[in-house]
C-alpha cells in the first residue's frame, strides 16, 4: 500500500483499532470536520484531534507500515487495525430433544 494509491480517510472508516504513537485506541470518531482519538497511556488519558485536511495530508510510510499524521501538537505515527469479533453463540451445541 501506497499514500498515493489509498488516502487514510478509508482505512479509517473500515478500522477497529488504531495504534497511536505505540498506544492502542479502540475509542476514536471520524466525522466530516475531524478525527478524535483518545487512549490510555497507564491511568493517564491521551487525546489527539486532527482535521480534515490534516487527515488527507497524511502520509504513509512503506518501511514502517504507517501513516505519518501531523497535528497541531506535531507529528504523530499511526496504524489502522481490523479487531476480530466472536459471538458468545455456541454452535457446536447438540440438541436437548437427542
Amino acid at each position: 500500500m501506497t499514500a498515493e494509491s489509498t488516502p487514510l480517510r478509508p482505512q479509517l472508516e473500515t478500522s477497529d483499532m488504531l495504534e497511536i504513537d505505540g498506544l492502542h485506541a479502540f475509542d476514536f470518531e471520524l466525522t466530516e470536520q475531524k478525527l478524535v482519538i483518545s487512549a490510555m497511556d497507564g491511568r493517564a488519558e491521551k487525546r489527539w484531534s486532527f482535521t480534515t485536511a490534516q487527515v488527507g495530508a497524511a502520509t504513509f510510510d512503506d518501511t514502517l507500515q504507517s501513516w505519518t499524521l501531523t497535528g497541531e501538537s506535531g507529528e504523530h505515527r499511526l496504524i489502522c487495525m481490523s479487531a476480530f469479533t466472536g459471538n458468545n453463540n455456541d454452535e457446536d451445541v447438540a440438541d436437548d430433544d437427542a
